[in-house]
């Protein structure tokens, strides 16, 4: 009797379109469906305020026995889902910061750091050459003096600042090329140096252009035999091979200056420094290329007077100027650095300078 009432009430609610089991799936659904939470990106890029939770309205179901539950469950799972993405509070920052800064800005040049100043400037249409300026100017002009005046006392003191300018030409050409540190290199092109002075003092300057050529060819192949041992790459190593004979190339050649005469010495030094001086003066480069050329050809004829060189100081201040203001020119390419001018900005327009003095100097 008490089997009757049970089985009509399961008819009465099938009647009615009603099956427990189908009402618990569709629940677990509904719940799967409005607790889950996003996973991928969005291109909602603003905060939106939190959607309240509303009752969902019954909708009406198809029999239950039409189909089997699990056909039914992947069907309802196959249909659009009315969802509502609130984001999290690190998703609502970022949102903000993008609204604030647009991941992709315009092109520019200035925020990548992987390029040099040089390339910088290339790209940006700009001159890559920046002179020394007025202090390593000073310094040239300074150390011309000092070679000047002790070209007048003598050979043995000649050599301090001789060796000063040696020393500062290597590790400036070095500086000026990117490589920095190169100790062995810089060490190499400076003992170069010092054999030529040592060779130049003891040969005397009738054997000067012995003495000079023999070293520099001795250290040519010397730092040959040094880069075909290295284990670099070979890019590197032909870098380095040219980079070091170049260094110590300038660095013997400056020993052009205990070769030559005294009185040319003398005049061609102080030429330079005055041509220095006057090319670093704020002037257009044309006009201060001809101003420093001018000055270097009266600061010759003043000297020479001085020293019984005569008029013939004029001519060879001129040429020491052009040689001093294109080693000028060779240290103010390439953006160089503040060391850059400092080493090679103040030696190499005196070193530049140097065959020429040794040459008209005879």
């Amino acid at each position: 009797m008490t089997e009757q009432p049970y089985r009509n009430q399961n008819q009465n609610a099938y009647q009615q379109g009603y099956d427990p089991q189908w009402q618990q799936a569709y629940d677990d659904q509904y719940a799967q469906q409005h607790t889950q939470q996003w996973q991928g990106q969005t291109w909602e890029t603003q905060v939106q305020p939190p959607v309240s939770y509303q009752q969902p309205q019954p909708q009406p179901q198809a029999q239950p026995y039409d189909y089997p539950p699990q056909q039914q469950q992947q069907a309802q799972a196959q249909q659009p889902q009315p969802q509502s993405y609130v984001p999290a509070p690190e998703e609502a920052r970022h949102a903000g910061a993008s609204e604030a800064a647009p991941a992709y800005g315009p092109a520019t040049l200035g925020g990548n750091t992987r390029v040099t100043d040089a390339q910088r400037a290339r790209m940006e249409g700009r001159s890559p050459i920046i002179e020394p300026g007025m202090q390593p100017a000073a310094l040239t002009a300074l150390l011309g003096l000092l070679l000047s005046g002790a070209a007048a006392v003598g050979s043995y003191a000649l050599l301090v600042p001789l060796v000063a300018l040696q020393a500062v030409t290597a590790a400036g050409w070095f500086r000026l090329n990117g490589m920095w540190p190169a100790r062995q290199g810089i060490a190499l092109a400076f003992l170069g140096a010092l054999v030529a002075d040592a060779a130049l003092l003891a040969a005397g300057r009738g054997h000067g252009p012995a003495a000079i050529l023999g070293t520099l060819g001795v250290w040519v192949l010397l730092s040959l035999v040094l880069q075909l041992r290295s284990h670099a790459d070979p890019d590197e190593r032909m870098y380095g091979l040219m980079a070091t004979v170049a260094s110590a190339a300038l660095a013997i050649v400056a020993a052009g200056y205990l070769a030559a005469d005294a009185d040319a010495v003398t005049v061609g030094a102080a030429s330079v420094a005055v041509a220095v001086l006057a090319r670093a003066l704020p002037l257009p480069t044309p006009a201060s290329v001809v101003v420093a050329l001018l000055a270097a050809a009266g600061a010759g004829i003043a000297v020479g007077g001085m020293t019984g060189f005569g008029t013939k100081g004029a001519v060879l201040g001129a040429a020491a100027a052009v040689c001093a203001l294109i080693g000028h020119r060779v240290a103010s390419y390439d953006y160089p650095s503040r060391f850059v001018h400092f080493t090679a900005g103040v030696a190499l327009p005196l070193s530049a300078a140097a065959p020429l003095v040794w040459v008209l100097g005879r």
